[in-house]
């Protein structure tokens, strides 16, 4: 995401009237867009980019070959890809196909369940950095030091000072600042790394520990908000 956090697009077409229709409803979205308008083009800039979103403007067989070779990038995290149909068919791979001829409610309309979808991956992604020390209990109630180096919706990443086991579950009290009060945790290791770096997945919170902690992500996981409802 560019430093305004608004989500950014690569827009691959060489017709103009697609550009400008595609540009303006992207802006509409608060989407940052760059314009490539060779397809050979656009692997590179995705692999060296940090694009979003993926609309596709070519002949469906070009653009059926380029959705295949963007899911085969290593891309840590794939962007969200829309594709443009000439031929009323949708095009395999891509998340969401928009028909031609081209119409502003049309486009309008499917480009909003594209950013409904780059919102929902967006905050089940990300992490918000914090340094929290405090201790956990590991199996038979093991004190295990561990500091919360980051936090988001589906786990959380530690700095441990011992080792553990891959597999491993860890319960602790995480207070975050400014919540309401301190909430409970249960998280299973999934990796560890050199240097006691290790994330977890969660395994159990209270409902009521599991809404703060949704609301506090939510008030600091923020986008650009569109122009327009979504």
């Amino acid at each position: 995401m560019t430093p305004e956090m608004a989500f950014e697009c690569l827009l691959i077409s060489q017709d103009s009237a697609t550009l400008c229709t595609l540009n303006r409803l992207l802006q509409e979205l608060s989407i940052s867009t760059k314009i490539c308008f060779h397809t050979s083009k656009a692997l590179d800039e995705l692999s060296h980019g940090s694009a979003d979103l993926v609309v596709i403007d070519s002949s469906n067989d070009v653009t059926s070959e380029v959705v295949s070779d963007i899911w085969k990038l290593g891309m840590k995290q794939k962007p969200t890809v829309v594709a443009i149909s000439s031929d009323d068919r949708s095009i395999p791979g891509a998340h969401v196909t928009i028909m031609r001829p081209l119409a502003s409610e049309s486009c309008a309309k499917s480009l909003k369940l594209a950013y409904a979808k780059m919102l929902h991956d967006y905050r089940r992604h990300a992490r918000l950095s914090v340094v929290i020390p405090l201790t956990a209990f590991g199996e038979c109630d093991r004190p295990v030091p561990i500091t919360v180096m980051d936090i988001g919706y589906g786990g959380i990443g530690l700095n441990l000072k011992n080792r553990v086991e891959i597999g491993e579950v860890l319960s602790f009290h995480l207070s975050l600042p400014n919540a309401r009060k301190a909430i409970y945790i249960q998280a299973r290791v999934l990796w560890t790394r050199q240097f006691g770096r290790a994330g977890c997945e969660f395994l159990q919170l209270p409902p009521v520990d599991l809404a703060i902690l949704h609301d506090w992500l939510l008030e600091r996981i923020q986008v650009k908000k569109p122009a327009v409802c979504v």
